[in-house]
């Protein structure tokens, strides 16, 4: 639901010292990369993993080599301790400097996967050690796992929980009905998660969608929070201010636009930005222009207008409310969310309409916008490649001016 990847990568935390995972194979000097071409100029092994659709083929065009013969080549780009304790399945998700692979422990079959990150960048070495360093602490029935850990020179595997379910509004989209009560269900396993997390002193910073998983397709799955790249870690007695600017876009805090220092309630924040999504399949601020965008999260509004929400309860409404709430200090904590009617009383007197269609009608809609802006900017992309630096710092003298003419206002 994000509307692009632009992150500000935080300090990596150093302050924690309790490690709960099973097990950290660590680098044992391999003198040689064997797998330089594994990231950079991968293309065919990672297409190798996905399937494609179907289509006509031209009986005189040489034809790529067996889905088969290209997977055994990408199995063997691994590290040699993984491949003898995993069998490799396929890719299931990318990013900037990671890898995610589905699994199968050879001894178990349980089914696992594995967050390949490169640490030969500065900025993937940054998302490896912050998300190592919460994961190795908490332990969750709605936080992802960390089951073990193979590092080499360059290159760091972190073996993790598998979640099957798909993500929170792909599971919607399928679903044939949903109601303020099934929203409550929702939120009510995210917030759990939160607060614990929150109690341990660590803010997630990019709570979204996205990182929101089922941990298996049945209608009994539980939720679970996942990619910890961006999320901080205190100590206990700690002060818990933050002063990094990070997160994705639509779901960032205001305080944080503002470049004050901040604690956990950014959490909160985008706890309600995803409530607000979670009942309409809208976004409460939304716009291409990044400078707009800050305008409308500075200014904190938004409103219930409609499908679905002449459907929705004032108690859900309430709910969102004091999430999305400008000033931090009036913002709810997750134990105090946890706490509302809406969510103790499971939406029992409120509407149990089901919402299913406009939810799912403006969720479609919005990713099929998204998907022609993607492939518009993609289109323009490779004539604008050494632009980007420039781009970037457009972009942060636009979040200046806002933080100089909106300071003011906010600290009044």
């Amino acid at each position: 639901m994000g509307c692009g990847t632009s992150k500000v990568l935080p300090e990596p935390p150093k302050d924690v010292h309790l490690d709960l995972v099973k097990k950290v194979e660590p680098y044992t000097g391999y003198k040689t990369d064997i797998y330089k071409h594994f990231i950079k100029g991968d293309g065919d092994a990672i297409k190798s993993t996905i399937p494609s659709p179907p289509c006509h083929t031209n009986p005189y065009v040489e034809q790529p080599e067996p889905r088969k013969n290209r997977v055994a080549k990408y199995r063997a780009k691994f590290d040699p301790r993984v491949t003898a304790k995993y069998d490799i399945k396929a890719l299931i998700g990318r990013g900037s400097f990671s890898r995610v692979v589905r699994v199968e422990h050879k001894a178990t079959k349980q089914p696992y996967a594995i967050k390949l990150i490169e640490t030969k960048y500065r900025e993937g070495r940054e998302v490896c050690e912050s998300e190592l360093c919460v994961l190795r602490r908490v332990r969750h029935t709605n936080i992802i796992q960390l089951i073990e850990v193979f590092e080499t020179q360059e290159r760091v595997y972190m073996v993790m929980e598998l979640a099957t379910g798909g993500e929170l509004f792909d599971r919607i989209i399928a679903k044939g009905s949903f109601t303020e009560r099934d929203a409550t269900r929702v939120l009510q396993m995210v917030l759990d998660g939160v607060k614990y997390l929150h109690t341990l002193g660590i803010t997630h910073r990019d709570l979204k969608p996205e990182n929101l998983l089922y941990y298996h397709p049945g209608m009994d799955s539980k939720i679970m929070i996942t990619d910890f790249g961006l999320a901080s870690a205190r100590k206990k007695g700690d002060d818990c201010l933050m002063k990094t600017t990070c997160g994705t876009p639509e779901y960032i805090a205001p305080e944080i636009l503002v470049r004050k220092p901040y604690t956990n309630s950014v959490d909160m924040w985008a706890l309600g930005v995803i409530s607000y999504i979670l009942l309409s399949g809208t976004m409460p601020f939304e716009d291409d222009n990044r400078t707009r965008l800050y305008r409308q999260i500075l200014k904190g509004k938004y409103s219930y207008s409609g499908e679905p929400w002449p459907s929705v309860s004032n108690l859900a409404k309430d709910f969102i409310d004091r999430l999305l709430t400008v000033d931090p200090s009036d913002r709810m904590t997750a134990l105090q969310a946890l706490k509302h009617p809406w969510v103790v009383s499971m939406a029992a007197s409120s509407s149990m309409k089901n919402l299913h269609r406009s939810i799912s009608q403006n969720l479609l809609k919005r990713a099929s916008s998204r998907c022609q802006s993607t492939k518009s900017a993609q289109s323009t992309r490779s004539s604008r490649s050494t632009k980007s630096n420039k781009s970037r710092r457009v972009r942060e003298r636009e979040l200046r001016e806002l933080n100089l003419r909106y300071q003011q206002q906010y600290n009044g």
